[in-house]
């Protein structure tokens, strides 16, 4: 796996972990365990992002040669 297409899945996993996040919360307003339930699924993809940082700061980088 290469560096750019690990920081392309973070972003991915983060934005879409806000976006249900967000959504879980608004619903949460309504029906708790509804709005939990979306929210959930978002948080986890927030901390498969935060991971994922973590994995990205621990790859060798090689320089590329011109």
């Amino acid at each position: 796996m290469n560096a750019k297409l690990v920081h392309t899945w973070i972003w991915i996993l983060i934005y879409a972990g806000i976006i249900l996040l967000a959504l879980g919360l608004a619903v949460q307003r309504s029906d708790t365990t509804l709005g939990w339930g979306i929210a959930g699924p978002g948080i986890a993809l927030i901390s498969g992002g935060i991971v994922l940082i973590w994995v990205r700061s621990r790859m060798k980088t090689t320089k590329e040669t011109p």
